[in-house]
């Protein structure tokens, strides 16, 4: 089987108008409240770290639900992305920690902050299916972290996004990892097969 990049690419360039049109800022707000009431009312969070993203552009904004994790105790932790080609390492986040630009100037956690491994990882999308497909970049960092956490022990793969997103079928090659859960701000669901 090899990777359809063409596929997914002509995906990416719908799935990124589709989102960008779907909802306005304040409606896209509204989902993100939204998915953080979904969340805590539908879904037991294992033990241990949470870990979000700083939204990109249009990107469902996770930042309530992990302020709201973070005051109720957990540890809450954003991507520091490195190198092309290399996973993601998550640092610890509060509200008042420093952040800095870091690639694609996406904000993340100063060196500073220490480094922690997620149990739960709350993943960002252009597009989704039934399956736990998810179509992202096209960077592959998502996929290379969850196959690093996954091969260190369990992890809970969380893909958040707005109902809109949510296509037939999302392209997928034989690296890309597969999310447990999707949540959006009018239905979750657990992938079966999981």
């Amino acid at each position: 089987m090899t990777d359809p990049r063409e596929a997914k690419d002509a995906a990416r360039l719908r799935a990124r108008a589709l989102r960008d049109a779907a909802l306005d800022p304040a409606a896209r707000a509204r989902a993100s409240h939204a998915v953080r009431e979904r969340v805590l009312a539908e879904l037991p969070l294992p033990a241990g770290a949470v870990a979000g993203y700083w939204p990109l552009g249009s990107e469902l904004d996770v930042r309530p639900l992990l302020l709201h994790l973070h005051e109720a105790g957990r540890t809450a932790a954003l991507p520091v992305s490195g190198p092309k080609g290399t996973p993601l390492t998550f640092r610890a986040w509060t509200p008042d920690a420093p952040l800095r630009e870091g690639r694609f100037g996406i904000r993340e956690p100063a060196a500073e902050s220490p480094e922690v491994v997620p149990a739960v990882l709350f993943v960002p999308l252009l597009a989704f299916d039934r399956r736990g497909h998810r179509l992202g970049y096209g960077a592959g960092y998502y996929d290379r972290t969850l196959a690093g956490l996954r091969a260190r022990g369990p992890v809970l793969a969380v893909g958040v996004g707005f109902a809109a997103q949510e296509v037939d079928s999302v392209p997928h090659g034989p690296y890309d990892q597969p999310l447990d859960r999707i949540v959006t701000e009018r239905f979750s669901f657990e992938v079966m097969g999981r």
